[in-house]
């Protein structure tokens, strides 16, 4: 038997807006943490290993790959 449209609604029609922009947000506000944390230890290594230049190349590729990442 199929629902009908009264039957089956979204969550976004039928949650409070507090408790959906918690569902949403604190899941993208850890993962941007572990993100900056990955991206400080990456470039503590790069440092260490090959040095200030490493760092620069880094630096400089780096929003591009964001760029090209979200074109996807």
């Amino acid at each position: 038997m199929e629902k009908t449209e009264a039957e089956h609604q979204s969550s976004f029609a039928t949650e409070p807006v507090g408790r959906l922009i918690a569902k949403f947000a604190i899941p993208c506000v850890i993962s941007l943490l572990v993100n900056s944390l990955y991206n400080i230890v990456d470039q503590i290594f790069i440092g260490w290993g090959v040095g200030y230049i490493g760092n620069g190349a880094t630096n400089v590729v780096f929003p591009s790959t964001i760029v090209a990442w979200r074109s996807r």
